[in-house]
């Protein structure tokens, strides 16, 4: 498992190209969510930062500060997303090295409640995911 860094960026360079569909999917669809993160965070901080101001200072007008809510809103929604991003593409690679493994991607480093997912043997008719199970 000791490898340079070199040679460890190589071989995730290759796992992406061999798997590009599935990063390729994963990138539009995390894109989207990334969007809608993003808005429906600065919308929900912006709307009760405004309520609670009028709340607060009924005599004074709010556009500073809804202008303030929105600004910041947005630097912290898009830190946060970042890093769900991050998380996401991070999960996707081991996932993907795992289900590459010669040991048929099994082991001691997957959960049981994913070990399902990279079982070769099982058609995907025949996987079960009834969370009840699962838990």
């Amino acid at each position: 498992w000791a490898r340079t860094f070199c040679e460890s960026a190589k071989k995730a360079c290759a796992l992406i190209l061999r798997n590009f569909a599935r990063f390729g999917t994963v990138a539009v669809l995390g894109r989207m969510i990334h969007a809608v993160g993003i808005l429906f965070i600065v919308s929900c901080t912006t709307i009760v930062g405004y309520f609670t101001f009028r709340g607060l200072h009924e005599d004074l007008s709010p556009e500073v500060a809804v202008l303030v809510y929105i600004v910041l809103s947005y630097i912290i929604a898009r830190m946060f997303t970042s890093v769900f991003e991050l998380a996401v593409d991070s999960t996707l690679q081991c996932f993907l090295a795992r289900e590459e493994a010669p040991d048929g991607g099994g082991g001691d480093f997957v959960p049981p409640q994913l070990a399902h997912w990279l079982d070769d043997s099982l058609k995907p008719e025949e996987i079960d995911v009834d969370r009840s199970k699962q838990l």
